[in-house]
């Protein structure tokens, strides 16, 4: 059975700094490329980062460029988001993603992450 479980979300001041996990479990995690996703309310999902199965070809969108760094462990099975001065926009629920080409995709339950002024 697949899981994706996000762990790390809370509470901080902006300028503050959290680490997302993301640890998968029941697929092949080094042969899928892996991105977090966020979506704060009333807004649509939106693509944070991607990174691909052997920890190259890194994007970000623009909006976290500079702060916000991918990355993973595929001896672990876990995929990481180190979010660093954070902003109250970027209070979302953030989720974990993966993807192979010609399987299904993955999505894990979400963790929230909230900035305060």
């Amino acid at each position: 059975q697949v899981h994706l479980v996000e762990s790390g979300g809370g509470e901080v001041q902006a300028g503050g700094s959290l680490r997302l996990s993301c640890a998968a479990s029941g697929f092949p995690f080094s042969s899928y490329a892996m991105s977090w996703y966020r979506q704060a309310p009333g807004k649509e999902r939106e693509l944070v980062a991607s990174i691909a199965t052997y920890g190259g070809n890194i994007n970000y969108a623009d909006a976290v460029k500079g702060r916000f760094t991918i990355s993973r462990n595929n001896t672990a099975n876990t995929l990481y988001l180190q979010m660093n001065n954070l902003k109250p926009e970027d209070t979302a629920v953030y989720y974990c993603k993966g993807t192979r080409w010609s399987s299904p995709e993955y999505w894990g339950q979400g963790t929230q992450v909230t900035v305060s002024p």
